[in-house]
């Protein structure tokens, strides 16, 4: 039976919509605004679509995905697409308030599940928060985020004593708090990322949130249910 993760989203400010006490805080899934699935198509049509190739972007993924290829398993195409799309490829980093930035691994294995690795594709700059995707065989592959940045507590692991990591890689239960859902695909996790920061934005300027239609909406949700409730 596969591993079932605590479902939380990891999201820092949005004002008197929905306050961040600390840089992130990990909110409850049913606390965030509904997106709808089928917006989400692969393409990020929301972002004007995907246009051209990054070919360095390209062999830096084939590192990645040939190893994946051993072991039976892929990136997400949606993915692929944002990753190696010219002008996709840097529209969630930098300059954004966080100061987030793309940051792809090789397979990592999976602390909670033998058989399943993770890929990390993306970090807050002092990694108070790094994304991953988690995958499985026979599975697709769905985000999870965490506070620990697995290549280095691995190594840590298997240093025989000479470095500390941040927690007990053996210990599931642990792991299991460390380590949680995020978003089911991940177009949607940078969606919901990207209007996220457009509103943090807003907030720390003092200016007023844009009235975009999908900010407003966004927001909108918080104005009329009150029902965040972050999960600590």
């Amino acid at each position: 039976m596969s591993i079932r993760f605590e479902a939380s989203w990891c999201g820092s400010d949005l004002g008197g919509h929905r306050p961040c006490p600390n840089t992130y805080e990990r909110y409850s899934h049913d606390s965030l605004p509904p997106l709808d699935e089928r917006r989400f198509k692969g393409t990020f049509e929301w972002l004007g679509g995907s246009t051209g190739t990054a070919k360095d972007r390209v062999t830096e993924l084939r590192a990645v995905t040939d190893e994946l290829d051993l072991k039976g398993l892929s990136l997400p195409q949606d993915f692929i697409t944002y990753f190696t799309s010219a002008n996709l490829r840097d529209v969630l980093g930098d300059p954004w308030l966080t100061c987030c930035w793309n940051s792809l691994s090789k397979p990592i294995p999976s602390p909670v599940e033998p058989g399943a690795y993770l890929v990390r594709f993306f970090r807050d700059q002092q990694d108070c928060v790094l994304w991953y995707f988690y995958l499985r065989p026979g599975s697709s592959a769905f985000v999870v985020h965490s506070h620990l940045e697995y290549e280095y507590e691995y190594e840590a692991h298997h240093s025989g004593g000479e470095c500390n990591g941040d927690s007990d890689i053996d210990d599931l239960d642990e792991q299991m708090e460390a380590l949680q859902y995020c978003a089911p695909t991940f177009e949607e996790w940078a969606y919901r990322f990207w209007i996220e920061n457009h509103i943090s934005e807003a907030v720390a300027s003092g200016d007023k949130p844009s009235s975009d239609e999908d900010v407003h909406a966004y927001l909108n949700h918080y104005r009329t249910s009150r029902q965040h409730l972050p999960s600590v």
